[in-house]
């Protein structure tokens, strides 16, 4: 008899522990299905706030800077469409540079492009009369080129050579000027560059990133769900290529 209780006793607590155990496991698969389901949840926003990076639309999302030096054959490629004042641009983005520019002038404002595209020797002539600029004040060559790659890119390292740069300003002007940020051009462009697909290339607070001073004057093509992207995060082209490109 004694024997018998000792084996119901035994065979009750194996039950009792197998419903603890099942009932923990299930448990722990419900929080973990819960917390797993929220995590692919969030990647699923985050995936939808991120913009496509299409293959057939990366010709608008070229990093030049001194890293990235421009592909020469590339550069040979590129189909160029004339301006009225004898500027061109890269004629993919012709249509959106042409509607900012109206609309522009729409608001009462007089902007004129100063520069666009450059041939590799242009740019290199630009560099070349900068650095003569710093040596004529006393600097060495090696410390007048270091100066000058910080306003002046390097020959084929330049959005210019890329098609896709304009630099821009009121026709007061017609050229590059201290202050420009305050001119009331500027400020439109700004504000409403990136409905157009263009970006603020060269931010006040980013040099350590982009590698150039501040210029408030060079716009640059990216496209306008990437120029979007980059006007809400105040992020530079760099930081959105090392984001979603690289």
């Amino acid at each position: 008899m004694l024997i018998t209780e000792i084996l119901a006793c035994v065979i009750f607590l194996i039950i009792v522990t197998g419903i603890i155990r099942t009932s923990v496991s299930t448990e722990a698969k419900n929080l973990y299905e819960h917390n797993n389901s929220k995590k692919i949840n969030r990647d699923n926003d985050n995936l939808k706030n991120a913009p496509s990076t299409d293959k057939d639309t990366e010709w608008n999302l070229i990093l030049v800077n001194s890293s990235h030096k421009l592909d020469k054959s590339y550069v040979e490629s590129i189909p160029l469409t004339q301006l009225k004042n004898g500027q061109s641009i890269d004629s993919r983005c012709y249509p959106e540079l042409q509607q900012m520019m109206d609309d522009c002038r729409a608001q009462g404002y007089s902007p004129i492009i100063c520069s666009s595209y450059r041939t590799h020797e242009k740019q290199q002539e630009l560099f070349n009369q900068q650095v003569q600029v710093y040596m004529n004040d006393g600097m060495d060559r090696q410390k007048a080129e270091a100066k000058t790659a910080k306003s002046v890119a390097v020959p084929g390292t330049s959005e210019h050579e890329l098609g896709l740069a304009v630099d821009i300003t009121d026709i007061a002007e017609q050229k590059i000027v201290n202050g420009m940020e305050e001119q009331p051009v500027q400020q439109w462009l700004m504000k409403n560059c990136w409905k157009y697909g263009f970006i603020l290339r060269y931010p006040e607070d980013k040099a350590d990133i982009t590698g150039i001073v501040y210029e408030p004057w060079h716009y640059r093509y990216v496209g306008k769900e990437a120029a979007k992207y980059i006007y809400d995060n105040q992020m530079t082209l760099e930081e959105y290529c090392q984001k979603f490109c690289f």
